[in-house]
């Protein structure tokens, strides 16, 4: 059974950091894509950061220079480092597997469960 299992939310304050992880089992994934989304309460899911097989990177506008999206193939696990948080970071966070494509059109047929990250100001 393939799972995708997060780690790392929390509540901090504005200007803090926090690390979200999320550890695949079940099959590798070292040969394909991983995502983040967010979705904060009354909103859409968004994109937020993704991961090639092979390491190259893409941030949405709202986390450039912010977030650090990274992965450890040897662990099955990817990373998103959140540096200089605000208020509208708050969300729930997920974690997804993409085979091809692009991020945000293309299908996710794996996602992790949702991690809830606050920012108070």
């Amino acid at each position: 059974q393939v799972q995708l299992v997060q780690s790392g939310g929390g509540l901090v304050q504005a200007g803090g950091s926090l690390r979200l992880s999320c550890a695949a089992s079940g099959r590798t994934f070292s040969r394909d894509a991983m995502d983040w989304f967010r979705q904060a309460p009354g909103k859409e899911r968004e994109f937020v950061a993704a991961i090639g097989w092979l390491g190259s990177t893409y941030y949405a506008d709202s986390a450039k220079g912010r977030f650090t999206i990274s992965r450890d193939n040897a662990k099955n696990t990817v990373y998103l480092q959140m540096n200089s948080l605000k208020p509208e970071d708050t969300a729930v966070y997920y974690c997804a597997v993409r085979y091809s494509g692009d991020p945000i059109t293309s299908d996710h047929p794996y996602w992790g469960q949702g991690t809830q990250v606050t920012v108070s100001s």
